[in-house]
């Protein structure tokens, strides 16, 4: 179910082909770009959007929220109510639902990088032994509270995981808003264990990635990109993408707890 297709890689690379060659033209100073991102592709994002900005002279504002999930500050609840935007960066999951919502300019989007599930705590502290699925449920059940965002990882552990592993009843965890907020639960000791997209557990202050989880039990989390509806940017829309799809993203990307899947994969 949540295996990456090659039929899949081979399309989205073509894309990725054809926006990086975007990268060549130039586009009009005064073009400005809007952003909506959700938390697991934020760390290389903000790593790379000064030499974007400095490299293009596009200029880039940057909203966020939650691929997936309810409330008000999801991107899709977003988009519905009319806040502006011209690309967005979230879950494949939930840019399918965007697509499915007629959200998406159709063949814009592109599988950007992607990241596991890892298992958070605060810094300094004992790191627990995850690297199997008997371990895991040991760490879960013992917990006094594990902190889970309520987006797409979330929802894979709290639908799938736990019920899976017969411990749906036994594991005490809060679902969050955001990533970021899951890791600020585990910084403050008010939870003793997160489970976030390792992506977003290396970049955040005061915890520490203690492993990920066991491949049995695994979400590789794929994060895109695509242009949406409607945008009056679509080129520098594209041209944002295909930057952030191509090689000298790439280093950026695997620093951030990430495998590159555009341009610089390999």
């Amino acid at each position: 179910m949540y295996a990456f297709s090659s039929g899949r890689w081979r399309a989205g690379h073509a894309i990725v082909v054809v926006f990086a060659a975007l990268l060549m033209f130039p586009i009009a100073a005064s073009a400005q770009v809007k952003v909506l991102i959700s938390g697991g592709f934020s760390g290389p994002y903000e790593k790379l959007l000064p030499e974007f900005e400095k490299t293009t002279g596009i200029k880039v504002t940057t909203g966020s929220g939650s691929s997936q999930g309810t409330g008000p500050q999801t991107i899709g609840a977003q988009l519905a109510r009319g806040v502006p935007a011209d690309v967005v960066i979230l879950s494949r999951e939930g840019l399918t639902d965007l697509i499915a919502a007629n959200r998406i300019a159709a063949g814009t989007d592109v599988d950007l990088a992607r990241t596991p599930i890892g298992v958070a705590v605060r810094a300094g502290a004992a790191k627990p032994d995850v690297r199997t699925v008997e371990a895991f449920k040991q760490v879960m059940v013992k917990a006094k509270l594990v902190a889970v965002p309520s987006s797409t990882s979330g929802i894979f552990l709290r639908d799938e995981v736990f019920p899976r592993l017969g411990i749906a009843d036994k594991v005490r965890f809060k679902l969050t808003p955001r990533g970021t907020d899951a890791a600020a639960m585990v910084a403050s000791g008010e939870a003793d264990i997160g489970l976030l997209p390792v992506s977003e557990i290396v970049h955040a202050p005061g915890v520490e990635l203690a492993g990920v989880i066991a491949d049995e039990i695994q979400l590789n989390q794929i994060f895109a990109a695509a242009v949406v509806a409607g945008s009056k940017e679509v080129e520098a829309a594209k041209r944002l993408i295909a930057f952030l799809a191509s090689e000298r993203a790439s280093g950026a990307i695997r620093s951030g707890g990430m495998e590159p899947l555009g341009k610089g994969r390999h």
